[in-house]
């Protein structure tokens, strides 16, 4: 089993939060906290099969891409989480227990299991502390009127089940933004929108929108998409085209609090 250590700069990995287009005008705030499958040099391999390396346990497949189109659409700044998931999930708080998950369905994880109190305090010193810093920094730019925007993918099929859902838009206590997209989502797109599915609050998912939305008071909402909707370029800019004029539309619905006018 791979011993866990903190990530140095002498290790020569990048930061655990990529800014992009950090100059974009609009009051969307984007973020993607599982954009990467990258297992840093100094976990190893964390034990994984090659399939797990690549299989949605290890990140949300297609969300990058999607997030980065719609950074592009919208004007509005994003920040992407540069490393897998697996070694933290930024969009767990410390005491979650599936912060540094042992097993993600039906995928073993042999690096994290029994990891020490230490370890632990490590993983979150140099992933999930930094990531969040770097998210409040941002929003911090945006001001007061920022809308905090996050990006995810899930699969068709979890244990064994078939998923109906195809988009699922997510809230915490801030409802406005999440209805509001489902309930005008129909003069947009032929997919449909589901509220809270396939995942919800009580799910343990939207420690992002606590932290940064709710604490922050500013309007928020995660956007879960089907991963076999957005597994190709193609099907990334497609649905990005479409979320971006779903989401302008819903803030204009929900003045005064709204972003600038965007393309």
């Amino acid at each position: 089993m791979p011993v866990a250590v903190d990530i140095t700069e002498t290790q020569a990995e990048p930061p655990v939060a990529s800014i992009v287009n950090r100059s974009g005008q609009s009051k969307i705030v984007l973020i993607c906290e599982h954009a990467s499958k990258h297992v840093p040099s100094a976990f190893g391999d964390l034990g994984l099969t090659e399939a797990a390396k690549i299989s949605h346990a290890a990140w949300d497949i297609g969300a990058q891409g999607l997030a980065e189109q719609l950074s592009a659409t919208l004007d509005a700044v994003l920040v992407l989480n540069t490393m897998s998931r697996l070694i933290y999930d930024c969009n767990r708080a410390p005491i979650a227990p599936d912060a540094m998950p042992s097993q993600s369905e039906k995928i073993a994880v042999p690096g994290n299991r029994g990891l020490s109190n230490e370890q632990k305090l490590r993983r979150i010193k140099t992933v999930y502390e930094p990531f969040h810093s770097s998210v409040q920094a941002v929003l911090d730019s945006a001001g007061p009127e920022a809308v905090l925007v996050t990006v995810h993918s899930f699969t068709s099929v979890y244990n064994g089940l078939k998923r109906a859902t195809e988009i699922g838009l997510i809230h915490h206590q801030d409802d406005r933004l999440a209805k509001q997209m489902v309930d005008i989502s129909e003069r947009f797109t032929h997919h449909p929108f589901s509220l809270n599915q396939p995942y919800s609050q009580r799910d343990g998912v939207t420690h992002m929108l606590e932290r940064h939305g709710t604490q922050n008071a500013i309007m928020n909402v995660m956007i879960e998409v089907r991963n076999d909707l957005i597994d190709t370029a193609e099907g990334q800019h497609e649905i990005a085209i479409m979320l971006a004029k779903v989401l302008n539309q819903s803030l204009q619905d929900l003045e005064p609090i709204a972003p600038r006018d965007t393309p």
